[in-house]
């Protein structure tokens, strides 16, 4: 499977036999110009979205016609499963900021887990519905989702093989959020990709955890 990272939250998913998702596509312009992101120029398969905020949900902004999933259950894509989870967008239970929906994506025999802007700590007796998760896509920027302290607390409890940050401040976003550097503060093995892409197999999973930084796309 390949992973590319759009910018902010957005991931395009594809498998080895073509079969192609995007995450959590941004509007490009949204929020009064904050989001600095080119909009998404290719097509996909099928769209997942975890929550009704234009930085996460703009899936007609991706060409031609797709799958759009935005609902918690068991969903089917050609070759790729994929599970949505009911999840909070605040530490008090959605009462701030509403509900998303984590989405578990099995693909060419990889279990990849989006967790959207989830707001709160997930406890480690929490972890067992979301079963085995080899890379796991993390927001760490805080203000609309965990910070960095949070974010390290969710990949304790999650435990996953790999670790890739997203939702956090680049040059192509005026929102409020926090560096990366704040997150990888003090950890081991992290590698700093110099592209977008991260092509991995259940062969290639690393044995140790390890968190992959990229460079966003678009």
């Amino acid at each position: 499977m390949e992973i590319r990272y759009l910018g902010h939250a957005c991931f395009r998913l594809t498998g080895q036999d073509g079969t192609t998702l995007v995450i959590d596509p941004y509007q490009a312009g949204g929020f009064g110009g904050a989001i600095r992101y080119r909009p998404i120029p290719e097509p996909a398969d099928a769209v997942l979205v975890t929550h009704a905020h234009a930085d996460h949900n703009h899936a007609q902004g991706v060409p031609g016609p797709h799958q759009l999933i935005t609902t918690p259950g068991s969903h089917q894509v050609k070759s790729a499963r994929i599970v949505g989870l009911a999840d909070y967008h605040d530490a008090e239970q959605g009462t701030k900021r509403g509900r998303i929906v984590i989405f578990n994506v099995e693909l060419d025999g990889v279990r990849v887990c989006h967790l959207g802007d989830l707001g709160r700590v997930i406890t480690a007796s929490e972890a067992a519905p979301l079963g085995r998760i080899d890379v796991l896509l993390v927001p760490v920027g805080g203000t609309f989702t965990i910070d960095a302290q949070g974010a390290t607390a969710v990949v304790d409890n999650l435990q996953p093989r790999v670790v890739i940050p997203m939702h956090y401040q680049t040059g192509s976003t005026t929102l409020p959020l926090a560096p990366v550097d704040d997150f990888l503060q003090g950890k081991p093995r992290v590698r700093r990709l110099s592209g977008s892409a991260y092509s991995v197999t259940p062969d290639t999973l690393p044995a140790e955890r390890e968190i992959v930084v990229l460079q966003p796309e678009l």
